[in-house]
């Protein structure tokens, strides 16, 4: 069977840290025979959720750009991967708006499919950060990939990266936990089913109760 994960790079620098972090973890899926579609969205012209309401009757977003191009490709995919570099402290803004409006306007179940965060920094931010994109699993039913430290790279530049080897390595082995996640997932589908989410309670305390 095929699986296959996509990756979305949020930085503007298409040969930068957070490249060189997300390259590591793609030739590692390869080795372990999962496919991958990078999507390069940093330099992209997303803008953020306007509400205008539109996707809860069309299922795909008002706004015509590279979300609802992307969008078929996260539903058909077992895996997300999200990598950022770290600005003030936290994501780029492209790709947060861009998560924004990918999540919310599609109506697919993002249930079980297996999320997994990248940061790259020079020095700080970057747990607030991996935090920040973690957010977007744990709200959808995501399982989420850990490794043997934060999912996260060191350095001014792809070069800085290349030395920063504990980081890389922490990279390899995200991919392996992530390819085991997808296809353990995948056995247990075949076997019993995914497990049965309750629905319909959407607590606003309009009384203030």
């Amino acid at each position: 069977m095929a699986y296959r994960v996509l990756v979305l790079n949020g930085s503007p620098n298409r040969s930068g840290c957070t490249a060189r972090a997300l390259r590591e973890m793609i030739d590692t899926l390869h080795a372990e025979g999962i496919e991958t579609d990078l999507i390069e969205v940093g330099k992209s012209a997303a803008r953020g959720c306007v509400a205008c309401g539109y996707c809860g009757t069309a299922g795909k977003c008002a706004i015509r750009d590279a979300v609802n191009d992307v969008a078929p490709l996260f539903e058909k995919a077992d895996g997300l991967i999200i990598g950022s570099p770290v600005y003030y402290g936290s994501p780029n803004g492209t790709l947060l708006s861009f998560l924004d409006r990918l999540f919310y306007s599609t109506r697919f179940s993002k249930h079980m499919k297996v999320g997994a965060a990248v940061v790259s920094c020079r020095r700080g931010g970057n747990t607030a950060s991996f935090d920040v994109l973690n957010k977007y699993f744990t709200i959808s039913g995501m399982p989420v990939a850990s490794s043997t430290y934060w999912n996260q790279v060191h350095g001014f530049s792809a070069e800085d990266v290349e030395k920063d080897l504990e980081g890389l390595q922490t990279m390899r082995n995200l991919a392996k936990n992530m390819a085991f996640l997808i296809r353990a997932i995948a056995r247990e589908r075949e076997a019993n089913g995914l497990p049965q989410m309750e629905h319909g309670v959407f607590t606003s305390f309009p009384d203030g109760k």
